[in-house]
């Protein structure tokens, strides 16, 4: 089973997620991901045999419940259902070198970040490879398989700031990732509730 942690954008968001894409769309060389499928990877697990599911989501169980906030004044807070917000554009690696374009989080970042930490404390210690890379809160709108439509791309995220809209984070689910010919399909396997 190819698995990861997530949190879904609600469906309601997903016109708006297809809209931004939609100014996009004059640039060759994109694959666009499903507006209806819209999420944020907390952990990207990989291939994992099937038997190992309860183990994870007790390991997911025990970061939920750890998974803490450094609010600005010092104090610290566990995770609870909170607001947040998806909007303006980025891409990875970098401007120059596109090979992702994605939409930020304004609000949440915090919590969302924390619930990465938590995740990857855990799943590390059943033998899972740890990030190789800082974690920055995003939902991927597509991948650039070629450069033929990069200036496109980069006028976009430099000179766009679209706010694809608000939600509340009650949960995070294990998802299976199905690869297709029409491209991944995800299935949710467990829901975690955020308490």
């Amino acid at each position: 089973m190819r698995l990861f942690f997530a949190v879904d954008l609600p469906d309601r968001l997903a016109d708006e997620v297809a809209a931004v894409q939609d100014r996009l769309r004059d640039a060759e060389g994109l694959r666009f991901t499903d507006p209806e499928q819209a999420h944020l990877t907390l952990k990207f697990l990989g291939d994992v045999d099937s038997d190992r599911i309860e183990e994870l989501e007790t390991a997911a169980n025990e970061a939920i419940s750890n998974a803490e906030v450094e609010r600005e004044d010092g104090t610290v807070e566990p995770v609870e259902p909170f607001e947040a917000e998806v909007g303006g554009l980025g891409v990875f690696p970098s401007i120059e070198y596109i090979s992702v374009v994605w939409a930020g989080f304004r609000r949440g970042e915090a919590e969302l970040t924390a619930l990465h930490e938590a995740l990857e404390v855990e799943t590390t210690a059943l033998g899972f490879e740890p990030d190789d890379h800082e974690f920055t809160p995003h939902v991927t709108l597509a991948r650039m398989d070629d450069a033929r439509g990069k200036e496109i791309v980069q006028e976009v995220v430099r000179e766009t700031d679209p706010t694809i809209g608000r939600f509340r984070v009650e949960d995070v689910r294990l998802t299976e990732s199905t690869l297709t010919p029409e491209g991944p399909e995800h299935d949710t396997v467990t829901r975690f509730e955020l308490s």
